[in-house]
């Protein structure tokens, strides 16, 4: 992987709101690059679930821990050079900022999508604790990725083994 150092594998965020297919995407990338995988989903406080899951946003007071249990998670596989895929929403640049402290070459993938395919593939999902009410906060408070921060924007309108095979591309630059 020529974005990172040759001898460890990346670390890369799938990044973006719910329903642009950050897990799918990113389960296919850990697999291609045979590297582990992870969804920030499951590193949640079981306080931030039960809010989320009451249609309440969370706040940064909120993401805090969460974003410094992915940090450790980005840290740890960063350090045995494993590397690793995380599914992660990072909406905001000072969570990225935080990610990046954590794992300075860490790499984000981040997915845009049309308000209305999100909505549409988040009124399809099933057996998801965020409701697709928070659509609107998330959009809210995305701040998409700025051109000096590493990594790339792809639309998740295509297929998600397209889009993976996408972000393939662009980490073998």
């Amino acid at each position: 992987m020529s974005r990172n150092d040759e001898s460890h594998s990346p670390c890369i965020v799938v990044a973006g709101v719910s329903g642009t297919g950050k897990t799918t995407v990113a389960r296919l990338l850990a697999d291609r690059l045979g590297i582990p995988f992870a969804e920030a989903d499951d590193l949640h406080p079981p306080a931030n679930i039960a809010k989320m899951s009451a249609g309440v946003p969370l706040d940064d007071e909120d993401r805090q821990p969460w974003l410094e249990s992915i940090g450790r998670w980005l840290h740890e596989h960063a350090a045995t050079g494993s590397g690793g895929v995380i599914a992660c929403s990072a909406l905001k640049r000072r969570y990225r900022d935080m990610l990046r402290a954590s794992c300075p070459n860490v790499f984000f993938l981040y997915l845009t999508a049309s308000h209305d395919l999100l909505a549409q593939r988040l009124s399809h999902r099933a057996g998801h604790f965020m409701p697709q009410s928070l659509l609107d906060s998330q959009l809210a408070a995305l701040e998409p990725l700025a051109t000096d921060e590493p990594g790339a924007s792809l639309d998740a309108g295509p297929t998600p083994g397209a889009i993976a095979d996408m972000a393939m591309d662009l980490l073998l630059q």
